[in-house]
């Protein structure tokens, strides 16, 4: 048989503490010590773990294998967890009561798992643990910590709406750099002098580019079958506007990428438009620009740059 290629698909990795509510059961090993967190485990492996932050997001990405065939999935999730093999049991189990097409995980009792993150050949990986991600992206690789509660995800709706904030996720830094040592002014100048230069790449471009591939592969069904709906829909959200608009426009152009709905808001607070637009998974740089979205909308912070060397949390 040959090898499963992982090279052509969008591939996620998730920790379980994203895709799931493990709060009860951390709480036992914070407390209680690593031999009672497993006994604990073992108890309640018939015990279906309740969705987390990432649970949505997760399954309706999955759903998307329907474009593909059956034995060549577009999407593929991988599990890198904490746990060892003894209790990542109920995880596994709990994929399978929730009918999530999940096979294949890591289980690294107690070590952390983002260097599986390239050779796995992840665009994305999703974990609770603040210490596992900033060690991911330090090492140039796609990690956000999930942040908020679990989502209460409606089915009769099959649409998956993501949205990303531009700066420090899609593009690098290099801007928001010019806007903390220059102010607002400068920022604004000085985008308006390169609007033609294409930022270089952030942490979650290839990932948009991965998503791209799946939308396009929607686009050749709607060609043969006329009335197949749309299920992805991307859109940015950002604290740019006029004049800096364009170089982020200009920019995903020349990346050959593309989103469905842009929000150029100035400074406006992004909390109440998110809640409007409802996206199951929200990216930004700035745990500040989160703190309000994240009581209604799945968010991930992405701790990339400067301004999360300098002032961890903001």
């Amino acid at each position: 048989m040959p090898p499963y290629d992982l090279a052509s698909r969008l591939v996620v990795g998730v920790a379980s503490s994203a895709l799931f509510d493990l709060r009860e059961s951390d709480a036992v090993f914070r407390e209680q010590g690593q031999e009672a967190y497993r006994a604990y485990q073992e108890a309640h492996v018939d015990h279906t773990l309740r969705p987390g932050v990432a649970f949505a997001f997760i399954r309706r990405l999955l759903s998307l294998n329907d474009l593909g065939e059956p034995d060549d999935p577009l999407v593929e999730v991988i599990i890198l967890s904490r746990n060892d093999p003894d209790t990542g049991l109920r995880v596994m189990r709990s994929i399978q009561a929730h009918e999530l097409p999940i096979s294949r995980a890591v289980f690294l009792q107690g070590r952390s798992p983002y260097a599986f993150v390239a050779a796995l050949d992840m665009s994305l990986f999703l974990s609770a643990n603040g210490d596992d991600v900033r060690e991911a992206v330090a090492a140039g690789l796609p990690a956000g910590q999930v942040l908020g509660s679990s989502y209460a995800d409606d089915l009769a709706d099959r649409e998956l709406r993501i949205a990303f904030d531009f700066d420090g996720v899609l593009a690098d830094d290099a801007a928001e750099q010019v806007y903390q040592s220059g102010g607002l002014e400068e920022f604004r100048a000085h985008e308006a002098r390169h609007a033609a230069t294409p930022h270089d790449p952030g942490p979650l471009r290839d990932f948009l580019a991965g998503v791209n591939r799946i939308q396009r592969r929607e686009e050749e069904r709607r060609a043969t079958d006329p009335g197949h709906p749309s299920r992805v829909h991307v859109s940015i959200v950002t604290a740019r506007a006029a004049p800096a608009h364009e170089r982020a426009v200009r920019s995903l152009q020349q990346w050959g990428l593309r989103v469905n709905g842009a929000f150029f808001l100035g400074g406006i607070e992004k909390g109440a438009v998110l809640k409007v637009l409802g996206p199951h998974i929200f990216f930004d740089d700035q745990v500040t620009h989160l703190e309000s979205a994240a009581r209604t909308t799945p968010c991930v912070h992405i701790p990339f740059g400067k301004i999360n060397e300098t002032a961890p949390g903001d």
